[in-house]
């Protein structure tokens, strides 16, 4: 695989590294660390300083301003649990979002922006270490200002009263959401503390991500009607919000007291994520609004869509600043940097009203929270005349099946949508900066990725999934086609390589994309999972351990686990058909004829799969797929279950041929450069390889005959008397030599 090698590095990137050192052109370290340092008064550190401190103030008479205005506030009619539970409750609610943005926000920018040779690093682990301990405790507050709100008691210290809390934390699905993620902070705090490798603080940055889940399934009532679409908006909303509001906190915080040559880096890498996370909180703000509104005209009608309106106002000047702060801040700087000059000015005016404008959006956010809602979230139970379906999973049967309906019938899956389209965008944006460079990229890479993407969207929204709900042979189409035809077209994509290729490597000790996927790639779990052997170990059990152990009922009855369930077959195939036809770096490549056998034991293995759940008179998670209430279609759930055994053998023919062919290829293609090199290599050497293995044979030759004359007399003579043949010059190695061993080193991998 062909990297291209870094340029010569600008002022600007030398003053992202560690160590800066003069060169013969541009400015020298000493006056390069004048010029980050320019306009960073003492008074611009104070403004910058005290812009956290007003973002919490600003969000909390914003948040009190807007509950008296949309009725969040207002006294209940029976059970009002007093003005203390009333205003108390959305205070701990907004504590708890300004915590969990300042833990998570210092955990990204720690693993993404900071150098580990530098104090920014630790400083930034420190602010995630004080917002998980204030995350904690606020988390605790909510949860007991919640359960007074639900239950109308009053606190107290008495027996009474612990065991009902205890009841609700254990008993009720909204305090077991509570407890899980009173639980899930705590440990948070912990790992916070002791995580300082890089392993160590990447899962800590993921696990604190996983601790917003608990309050997002809150967000709205399970059992009611398009639950799961807004969780995942909600869950996507808070982790947006999380890094942008938390990443600015403490990027400007660390900023103050970061060196002056380390600033440029902070910020720039900042806002990277900050267009990312401005998109993910826009885009999934609309999807949760959607749900919790149901008319769009209710926006101008009501308290909930006036503040609703007043938060997506302020998200869009906050758009408007990341692009003043991008254009007017971030390049003037680098430009100053690149030309020598001291005319930089940080923004710190327009760096402090982001900060006021963030601490606005955040308390409207959490007035949200706990103002009426125009749409009622109407549970199955509630209804006059809930169907089986609804009181299984809150959603109504769709309509009798018919082709036309694969192109009719859409529920939105908010999170693998997002995930699906960032990395399209990524994917497109490589293949830009490999083509502004000069480098070139296949068209048909390009078509086999989005293709893949396309695809994975459809399965992941379309009606695959909302039949798939109620129907195994649609469940079972949706996963054939997550594992064995997706995977193909990613990764003939070959995203790995364009990774490689299109991002420039760091050199400050910091962690980039680049960096982090090396990391990965490079790690012993990868290595071990990724080895051909392993890969189709894989895939075969993978199979039997998901249905034939409580991971598919788990699946089925939770979305969390359908969502792993995604993941893994998706891991799981991609992995397994890299190792059978991928360009990708590998250090562990299997021969062209293992793969094909691995191959056909593979799908062999999953044939007979196929035939025993089509043949099976056992039917899995009965509870719910016998008890959809379903009227058309296959006439019992075990005709279904069959029908879907069925697809897994037949569907999984298709994609073994086109693997196979696909192998095939790759192997005719391998031997015709082989040959190549070969016959280049022959022309170099005058066919020197040849006439060595000539030679051979005619020492071979004289040494029989001379044995045969010596019979009897000891032939070791003539043995010893045979020539060494082969022997070739010691020069120094050609460029197309070394070309050629660089090609067998690749198929080798």
């Amino acid at each position: 695989m062909n990297l291209s090698e870094p340029g010569p590095a600008s002022a600007t990137e030398r003053l992202g590294t560690t160590a800066v050192k003069g060169t013969r052109k541009g400015p020298g370290a000493a006056r390069l660390e004048r010029i980050a340092d320019a306009g960073w008064s003492d008074r611009t550190k104070r403004i910058i300083a005290w812009g956290p401190a007003g973002l919490a103030l600003v969000a909390l008479l914003v948040m009190l301003a807007a509950l008296a205005y949309g009725g969040g506030s207002a006294p209940l009619a029976v059970g009002d649990p007093g003005p203390v539970v009333r205003w108390g409750l959305p205070v701990s609610r907004l504590a708890y979002n300004l915590s969990a943005a300042m833990a998570v926000g210092g955990l990204v920018v720690a693993i993404w922006a900071c150098s580990r040779k530098e104090p920014e690093f630790e400083r930034a682990m420190s602010l995630a270490q004080g917002g998980a301990a204030a995350w904690t405790v606020s988390t605790v507050a909510a949860a007991l200002l919640t359960y007074l709100d639900i239950s109308g008691v009053q606190f107290s210290f008495d027996a009474d009263f612990g065991q009902g809390m205890w009841f609700y934390l254990t008993s009720l699905e909204v305090g077991q959401l509570w407890l899980m993620a009173i639980v899930m902070a705590a440990l948070l705090s912990t790992f916070v503390f002791a995580a300082r490798s890089r392993w160590g603080t990447a899962l800590t940055t993921a696990f604190a991500l996983l601790t917003l889940w608990p309050i997002a399934s809150m967000g709205h009532a399970a059992g009611a009607e398009l639950h799961t679409t807004a969780v995942g908006g909600i869950t996507l909303h808070l982790t947006g919000a999380a890094v942008w509001l938390g990443g600015l906190v403490v990027v400007s915080i660390l900023a103050i007291g970061a060196a002056p040559r380390r600033r440029l880096p902070l910020v720039e890498r900042y806002s990277q994520l900050a267009l990312i996370a401005c998109i993910v909180t826009g885009a999934s703000g609309l999807v949760a609004s959607w749900v919790n509104i149901g008319d769009w005209g209710r926006l101008f009608t009501t308290g909930y869509g006036h503040i609703a309106l007043l938060k997506a106002l302020l998200l869009v000047v906050l758009a408007g600043f990341g692009v003043l702060q991008r254009r007017f801040f971030i390049d003037r700087m680098r430009a100053n940097i690149d030309a020598g000059e001291t005319g930089s000015r940080p923004l710190a005016w327009l760096l402090g009203l982001e900060l006021l404008v963030m601490g606005a959006v955040a308390g409207a956010a959490a007035a949200l929270g706990r103002t009426p809602s125009p749409q009622p979230q109407i549970t199955a139970e509630e209804l006059a005349e809930p169907t089986p379906a609804q009181l299984l999973s809150g959603e109504a049967l769709p309509p009798p099946f018919e082709p036309s309906r694969l192109l009719t019938e859409w529920q939105l899956d908010p999170i693998w949508t997002t995930l699906s389209l960032l990395g399209l965008a990524f994917y497109f944006l490589g293949v830009v900066r490999l083509r502004r460079r000069g480098d070139r990229w296949p068209w048909w890479r390009i078509a086999a990725f989005a293709l893949g993407i396309l695809i994975l969207l459809y399965n992941v929204n379309g009606a695959l999934l909302v039949y798939g709900r109620f129907m195994f042979s649609f469940h079972m189409t949706e996963h054939m086609i997550l594992s064995m035809i997706i995977p193909i077209f990613l990764v003939l994509g070959a995203p790995m390589t364009l990774l490689l290729r299109a991002v420039k490597p760091r050199d400050d000790g910091s962690m980039g994309t680049r960096e982090w996927v090396l990391h990965l790639v490079h790690s012993r779990w990868a290595l071990f999972f990724s080895h051909p052997i392993v890969a189709g170990v894989n895939f075969a059990l993978a199979l039997l351990l998901f249905y034939f152990t409580p991971l598919f009922r788990w699946a089925t009855y939770d979305h969390v686990g359908h969502m792993w369930m995604i993941a893994h077959f998706l891991i799981v195939g991609y992995l397994f058909i890299e190792s059978l036809i991928g360009d990708d770096p590998s250090r562990t490549r299997a021969p062209y004829p293992a793969r094909l056998i691995g191959l056909i034991l593979v799908m062999t293995f999953h044939a007979f799969f196929g035939l025993g759940v089509m043949t099976g008179t056992g039917l899995l998670v009965a509870e719910w797929y016998g008890a959809t209430g379903r009227d058309w279609g296959p006439a019992t759930a075990l005709d279904d279950q069959q029908l879907g055994g069925a697809v897994a053998w037949g569907l999984g023919e298709f994609p073994t041929v086109i693997l196979a062919v696909l192998v095939g290829m790759q192997w005719a293609k391998s031997d015709e450069k082989r040959a190549k090199r070969e016959d280049r290599r022959a022309k170099r050497d005058a066919d020197a390889e040849l006439r060595a293995y000539n030679e051979r044979l005619r020492a071979l030759a004289e040494r029989d005959r001379a044995s045969e004359r010596a019979a009897g007399r000891g032939g070791g003579q003539a043995e010893a008397a045979t020539p060494r043949a082969g022997a070739a010059g010691s020069s120094a190695p050609s460029a197309e030599e070394r070309r050629d061993a660089a090609e067998e080193r690749g198929e080798e991998r």
